[in-house]
């Protein structure tokens, strides 16, 4: 017969989950760092540790769930928002890495969805289940803010990091264009 033994008292620091990223909540507390950057035109100013994926600082601390994670890796590009105006990976960019900097996600295009490239895609019914939507979108302004009128090579090129497992490729390309159409039309009408 077996002897009753007390239950087994773990010794080891409690960890906390971001998907698959792990984080030592004995260092977190240690290593907490107040940092301010510019979300959506208004400043924030957040108490993380600076290594923390800017992704997770957006989601968990801010609650701003647009922006979505996917891989983890930076090769989907689920997590694309636009940092200084560039699209960037938020999965893998530290968030230390954009203290005094501009950060746009998809809620910061415009608060009522009438951004060019939003309408675009409804118009040309883009998503299908719509989870890689936001990124795909940030992608699609980013390259437009680049190239106002860009070819197929270049949306492709462009789109690339994006992957949408629904396949709506060419809805997407058709959807570039008709914004970039309607961005066309607004400055020939301003002029």
């Amino acid at each position: 017969m077996r002897e009753k033994s007390s239950p087994a008292i773990c010794e080891f620091p409690r960890i906390f989950i971001h998907a698959d990223l792990l984080y030592d909540r004995r260092l977190a507390s240690e290593g907490f760092m107040a940092i301010s950057f510019t979300l959506n035109g208004k400043l924030q100013t957040v108490n993380v540790t600076p290594d923390m994926p800017l992704l997770w600082v957006l989601r968990d601390t801010l609650n701003m769930t647009g922006t979505k994670f996917g891989c983890g890796m930076a090769l989907c590009g689920a997590c694309t928002v636009h940092i200084n105006g560039e699209a960037a990976r938020s999965c893998i960019t530290p968030v230390s890495s954009v203290a005094g900097k501009k950060i746009t996600t998809i809620e910061g295009l415009s608060s009522d969805g009438s951004h060019p490239v939003q309408q675009a895609w409804i118009e040309e019914d883009v998503p299908q289940c719509g989870y890689c939507q936001s990124g795909q979108i940030m992608s699609a302004v980013a390259l437009l803010a680049k190239k106002s009128n860009p070819t197929d090579a270049e949306i492709d090129d462009a789109m690339s990091g994006n992957i949408c497992r629904c396949g709506t490729y060419q809805r997407i390309r058709k959807a570039i264009h008709r914004a970039a159409g309607t961005h066309a039309g607004k400055a020939k009408s301003a002029a």
